[in-house]
């Protein structure tokens, strides 16, 4: 009779799922599954590739390439101290990251702050992105105010309290309310590896400097407008509806609004939809890689 695998062997089967690999002078972990056309998929915070586990899978099926890595001081990666953890040094990383797997031409996630972070890529290789899926992020990032849960992060002295006080059991509330709508989806251990895999041996130290690196001004705001406003690949808007971090009727109307010509889908879902509704969101990452091929 098998039994419910563990938080610890949850984390160790998601470890032997990939392997780790080295860009720019940090060590990293990338989940890469499947053949075709390679889907780049960014994930934000408190999360890592482990978000994109499932998704992975049906994009697999879908006759893709899943590729998902690990932002220095999340999951796998490395968490050095000196590192620059705002969206402007997390991009550089993802760069070399991209330059380092062979990815030259790749359809592009992006999810939470993977997409300022990803929007960084898109700049820098407008070129190499052949489409563009955006799972509830942020476009219009100037003056952008945390959700409740996160805030706390932000706040020197609190953040460390907030962290301290996060374990399996803490996390879950959290997850039913901010991230997951389906209960059946995912297992309590499996979101409780969550925290592990955001502490593990700083405790979460680089997480809170990642928390406080947000770069919120209107010059990022220019880049990532003007380099998504002048994208000559699809781009598909996909937003979980029932997300009260960002919700559909403010961060989604104005994604859509910012982006007329962009395809958007609601579904049922919070903000880790990715977690109850891998099939729908590998659904639309393939609307958008066939119309690239329209284009």
């Amino acid at each position: 009779m098998s039994s419910t695998p563990s938080r610890a062997e949850i984390v160790e089967a998601h470890r032997r799922s990939g392997r780790s690999f080295t860009a720019g002078g940090i060590e990293s972990f990338v989940l890469d599954k499947g053949s075709g056309e390679p889907v780049l998929m960014m994930h934000g915070v408190p999360a890592s590739s482990f978000l994109y586990r499932k998704v992975i899978d049906q994009v697999a099926g879908n006759d893709l390439r899943g590729v998902a890595f690990d932002l220095p001081g999340l999951g796998l990666a490395e968490r050095p101290q000196g590192f620059d953890y705002s969206w402007s040094g997390l991009g550089n990383f993802a760069c070399a990251a991209v330059d380092e797997l062979g990815l030259d031409q790749f359809h592009l996630v992006v999810h939470d702050i993977g997409g300022p972070v990803g929007f960084e890529i898109a700049a820098r290789f407008p070129d190499r992105v052949s489409s563009m899926t955006i799972l509830n992020t942020l476009i219009a990032v100037d003056g952008f105010v945390k959700p409740w849960v996160m805030r706390p992060f932000g706040i020197r002295g609190l953040g460390e309290l907030w962290l301290a006080s996060m374990n399996g059991l803490t996390f879950l509330p959290l997850m039913y309310a901010i991230g997951v709508k389906d209960r059946r989806a995912t297992t309590r251990a499996e979101l409780a590896a969550y925290v592990d895999l955001l502490k593990r041996d700083d405790r979460g130290r680089a997480f809170l400097k990642i928390m406080r690196g947000f770069e919120t001004t209107a010059a990022k705001q220019r880049l990532y407008v003007d380099t998504l406003q002048a994208a000559e690949y699809p781009i598909e808007i996909v937003w979980a509806k029932d997300d009260p971090a960002l919700g559909v009727k403010t961060k989604g109307a104005a994604a859509s609004e910012l982006l007329p010509d962009a395809g958007f889908t609601a579904i049922p879902g919070k903000h880790f939809f990715q977690e109850d509704q891998a099939p729908a969101i590998a659904a639309r990452i393939a609307v958008a890689a066939s119309r690239s091929h329209q284009a």
